[in-house]
């Protein structure tokens, strides 16, 4: 009897705002898509996100604490993806962090990211492409809701060549927070990108439909 193929290892960025705990949670319909297929390994910013209501409970575990992987403001904690930003605060925390967790895991097949978390999966893959030893470059990404960073120090990896490796982004058709638009002008840095539209907004969506698109992609790294 053959043996079933390894489970593909695919580590998930989290959005800004969400915590590593909450971005498990909201994606319990794709871990049951992937069951078989792939082990999701979790990571969320490093930056804890100030509660402006200050009657709010903090959540006790970091676990749970919102984060962010960068700001977009020399010191206030907001963040905007569609507007060049004055600087891009605390970048440099969030890659050490991702490039931390690609060796602890690793050999990663893919990364997952999904709003502020695929525009950073996205700079890794280029970074990587261009030899910076903290990335190795995964088999794939699948990019949700993602976008082009805006800030000239972020836009310029991804200038400097198309990004040579498989590519899944998904659009939510009614997306208030990163439009259709941004997503595709991101694809279009990887030459052969696959795209999934959904009619839905700013989630990772798991339904049936799009749960074989999910599974046509993988397919060609279980082989």
């Amino acid at each position: 009897m053959s043996e079933s193929p390894p489970l593909l290892r695919i580590l998930c960025l989290a959005g800004f705002r969400q915590s590593e705990r909450g971005f498990r949670e909201k994606t319990g319909s794709l871990r049951k898509a992937l069951r078989g297929r792939a082990e999701l390994l979790y990571l969320s910013g490093p930056h804890p996100i100030p509660e402006t209501d200050p009657a709010a409970v903090r959540p006790c575990s970091p676990e749970e604490e919102p984060r962010g992987w960068w700001f977009s403001e020399p010191e206030g904690a907001g963040f905007s993806a569609l507007e060049e930003p004055s600087e891009c605060r605390g970048l440099e925390e969030a890659l050490a962090v991702v490039g931390q967790a690609m060796a602890k895991y690793g050999p990663l097949d893919g990364l997952l990211g999904f709003s502020q978390g695929a525009a950073l999966a996205a700079l890794v893959c280029a970074l990587g492409q261009a030899g910076d030893p903290r990335f190795p470059l995964p088999r794939f990404v699948i990019l949700v809701s993602g976008f082009q960073p805006r800030s000239p120090k972020l836009t310029a990896p991804f200038l400097q060549a198309p990004l040579l490796l498989p590519s899944l982004h998904v659009l939510g058709e009614t997306d208030k927070v990163i439009p259709t638009q941004e997503s595709l002008d991101l694809a279009g840095c990887f030459p052969g990108a696959v795209t999934l539209h959904h009619p839905g907004g700013h989630f990772i969506p798991a339904a049936s439909p799009q749960r074989q698109v999910y599974l046509k992609f993988l397919d060609q790294f279980t082989k």
